[in-house]
């Protein structure tokens, strides 16, 4: 009976051993088989990365169309940056080659005596006197010569365009004292003559006292005869000659004399005998208290187009950085483009 029960327990304990290697092998199996499912490939059908050709083909346009916008927008930066470069240089130089003209009044007490320079030819001075306030004394008669109370000189020098020809200045001090209208009223006197017309020439240059310390004055009244102009006053009036200065300063350094003048016709009351004789009178004054400066200005700032010239090459660079971001992106989205048409390949083959 012993043997029986240590038989029957041999048996099951047997049997117990047996049964769990077929459970085991049969749970690695599932194991497997769940592995094998979950490693396999994907059927084609079920593939993210295969799209539609439709699909493929609209992302493609979109792209090209927005390659040719970007590259469109740099070739509109460099052209308005170029156009707005060329448009300040041309300003610049416009303003540098063509300033602007700024005048400005400056007033005095009074001015420097001028230079009045006078050609009476065969006429003679019968008077010169400094008066004011524009009062001027009855006419002095003929033949005296007692009024002359002006600084006077007499030069003479060769024509400046007629080297054969020589020409007799007479030179006055002119009038200074502007505030008590000083005036310088003058009287000639000329036998008959032969010319058609009878008159007397005259120059102003800019003060007096250039030609009286000058070494050379023949030189002095030949250079003033060719930068100055030259007026005249006829016989049987009396010429009212009002002075005015205007000096340029910058470029081009001058000191011009503009003038205005009023004619009043002389009633000569001599006797028949004396109207041979005929009369000149001219009165030298000046218009005002004010000399007009004139000077140049330059308005072209060069800082101003310099900046403005960085900031063009500025534009310039960052749109030349802009282009060549844009370059590497399309390259980038091509390459892009070429390796996922390539894995899809291979998936269909696979």
């Amino acid at each position: 009976m012993l043997r029986r029960e240590i038989s029957r327990s041999y048996q099951e304990f047997s049997d117990d051993d047996g049964a769990e290697p077929t459970e085991a092998y049969q749970h690695c199996a599932d194991d497997k088989e769940e592995a094998s499912q979950a490693n396999g490939s994907v059927l084609p059908e079920d593939d993210p990365t295969e799209t539609s050709p439709i699909l493929a083909l609209n992302k493609n346009c979109l792209k090209s169309f927005f390659s040719f916008i970007l590259i469109l927008i740099y070739l509109s930066l460099t052209a308005v940056a170029g156009f707005l470069a060329y448009q300040t240089i041309s300003d610049f130089m416009e303003k540098l080659n063509h300033p602007v003209m700024s005048v400005r009044y400056k007033e005095v007490d009074e001015f420097d005596p001028p230079g009045i320079a006078l050609y009476p030819g065969t006429a003679k001075l019968l008077s010169c006197r400094h008066h004011y306030h524009d009062h001027i004394p009855p006419r002095t008669s003929l033949g005296e010569y007692k009024d002359l109370d002006c600084i006077m000189d007499m030069v003479n020098y060769t024509d400046p365009y007629f080297n054969k020809t020589r020409r007799q200045a007479l030179v006055v001090q002119g009038p200074t004292d502007v505030q008590n209208r000083e005036l310088i009223f003058l009287q000639f006197s000329q036998n008959e003559t032969q010319e058609d017309f009878s008159a007397i020439s005259y120059m102003l240059f800019a003060r007096y006292s250039d030609m009286s310390r000058s070494m050379d004055k023949e030189s002095f009244m030949r250079e003033c005869e060719r930068n100055y102009s030259m007026w005249t006053f006829s016989g049987g009036f009396r010429t009212w000659v009002k002075m005015s200065l205007v000096k340029t300063s910058g470029r081009n350094e001058s000191v011009e004399f503009r003038q205005e003048s009023n004619v009043v016709k002389y009633n000569d009351r001599r006797p028949a005998a004396e109207r041979t004789n005929e009369l000149f009178f001219v009165v030298f004054q000046w218009r005002d208290p004010f000399i007009q400066e004139v000077k140049d200005i330059v308005t072209a700032n060069p800082w101003n187009t310099f900046a403005i010239l960085c900031g063009v090459f500025m534009a310039l660079f960052k749109a030349a950085n802009f282009a060549k971001l844009t370059v590497r992106w399309i390259v980038k989205i091509r390459k892009r483009h070429k390796k996922g048409k390539r894995s899809r390949e291979l998936n269909q083959i696979s």
